[in-house]
């Protein structure tokens, strides 16, 4: 155990040593640092300089990251237009209707259903409005803003059909997720799909899951622009209604095709079928007839649920845009190499970043090295009071959860958690009893059996700095 000096109670090492006394941290690593905000200098530490995987702890980078390039109130635009020739007398559209994705992260997504409504509707009512009664064209997306490779190159195959490994596209929608529900059998028997939602997202999915226990650890296997897959794993037995929850492979391709359903609905029919950009090439007639623009909340506010939600999809998109922005390349290795670029500081050797988001188990940082870009980022820039907004405090939900309801923290925590198998990670800002503001990071690595164990100790080793320190 190694401790730095500092002034008032080192009551931090009775919470460490109990961390580290329990059995499932036998073969575990860890990375503890506590930075003062008044002058950067490191109050406590132990095994700081170890580099672990720091899951979405990562998204702290992105978040400051984006605040610095793109600024709290940057929004992203979704246009509808149309191309060709609109005969105003007939409303026959000699053409197509065009859907140019700009990015936005959020555009449908169940987290900002106030602020989108329904996204389909608002587009068939603008084309109607517009006079356009009838198309011989298609519906086509363009999906081109961020090239054609949704996912980085480092993530795990078992994560990329799953809701949480959704990939990045010019026009992504509804968190690009749709939901498979499922009626689950008896201890050991198989599983029925009763339906799927959005309906136009059900493909040939071989079922290979299996009812067994009380948890889900079922999974998705598909990849981008795939047309079928499979699921194996297990899910909880005797479930009447389960939902699996999965990412859309073709995310302009469903907008697209929804759209052009919709139209047909309503009376618009358009004689050909839905394509994307990707699939069918650049859309030849430039000269377009805007309808309408979706634009998106602030970016703030998109962070925040990004931090709150912990929402991957949200900090891969914004990774991408930073990166066109300043290097003209949307790829996903260039939003890596932005945000390494972004955290370089006198403490930030021995720090890997393979995405935005920490899904990547090839990402590593150290505690000290984190603690150090936060100090720098909390408090001395333009945009800090942003940031440090953006980060969930105790009773805002999401993957906090109840962890940190004791009333000491109240009003003196801003953390992001990251997990993922065999991780638990927290970082953030205390502010102790006696006022003094820290940066800290927390890393734990490899441990065994179930994560509340940790996790609770990791509260009480944030308590002990509140109370201590």
């Amino acid at each position: 155990l190694s401790a730095l000096s500092f002034s008032g109670s080192i009551a931090q090492e009775k919470a460490l040593r109990a961390l580290l006394a329990e059995p499932a941290m036998k073969h575990a690593s860890v990375s503890l640092s506590f930075r003062d905000m008044a002058n950067g200098s490191q109050v406590y530490e132990y095994e700081s300089l170890k580099a672990l995987n720091p899951a979405s702890v990562m998204k702290l980078v992105t978040a400051a990251a984006a605040f610095s390039t793109l600024g709290a109130g940057y929004t992203f635009g979704t246009l509808v237009s149309y191309n060709g020739n609109h005969d105003a007398a007939t409303g026959r559209l000699t053409g197509d209707i065009i859907i140019t994705g700009g990015g936005d992260p959020a555009l449908g997504s169940q987290y900002f259903s106030d602020h989108y409504g329904d996204i389909i509707a608002t587009w068939v009512k603008g084309i109607q409005q517009s006079g356009i009664r009838s198309i011989t064209g298609r519906v086509i997306a363009d999906d081109s803003r961020y090239g054609y490779g949704p996912v980085p190159a480092k993530w795990l195959w078992e994560d990329l059909g799953n809701y949480y490994g959704a990939g990045v596209y010019g026009l992504s929608v509804f968190d690009n997720m749709y939901e498979i529900h499922l009626k689950t059998g008896t201890e050991g028997k198989g599983t029925v799909i009763t339906r799927v939602v959005p309906e136009e997202c059900r493909t040939e999915l071989n079922n290979m899951l299996i009812s067994s226990g009380s948890r889900d650890r079922g999974y998705v296997f598909s990849a981008p622009y795939g047309s079928g897959g499979w699921m194996a794993g297990t899910v909880p037995a005797g479930r009447d209604d389960f939902v699996l929850k999965a990412s859309v492979t073709d995310p302009p391709l469903l907008a697209a095709g929804m759209l052009s359903s919709a139209l047909a609905r309503a009376g618009i029919v358009a004689e050909k079928e839905p394509v994307t950009v990707r699939t069918a090439g650049a859309v030849k007639d430039l000269s377009l007839t805007r309808i309408g623009v979706i634009r998106s909340p602030p970016l703030a506010d998109i962070i925040k649920v990004m931090n709150r939600e912990s929402v991957n999809l949200y900090a891969e998109h914004l990774a991408r845009e930073m990166a066109l922005r300043v290097s003209g390349d949307p790829g996903a290795s260039a939003g890596a190499e932005f945000l390494q670029a972004f955290v370089s500081g006198p403490a930030a050797g021995g720090m890997f970043i393979e995405d935005a988001s920490g899904l990547s188990p090839l990402n590593a940082v150290h505690a000290a090295g984190f603690s150090d870009f936060l100090y720098r980022v909390g408090a001395r820039q333009s945009w800090s009071e942003d940031f440090v907004a953006s980060i969930p405090g105790p009773g805002d939900g999401g993957t906090l959860g109840s962890l940190f309801s004791d009333p000491l923290f109240a009003g003196r925590l801003k953390a992001k958690s990251g997990s993922m198998t065999r991780v638990r990670n927290y970082a953030g800002y205390i502010t102790t009893v006696s006022g003094r503001k820290l940066a800290f990071c927390i890393l734990i690595n490899n441990f065994t059996g179930q994560g509340g164990v940790i996790a609770t100790q990791c509260a009480a080793i944030l308590k002990e700095a509140v109370s201590g320190m």
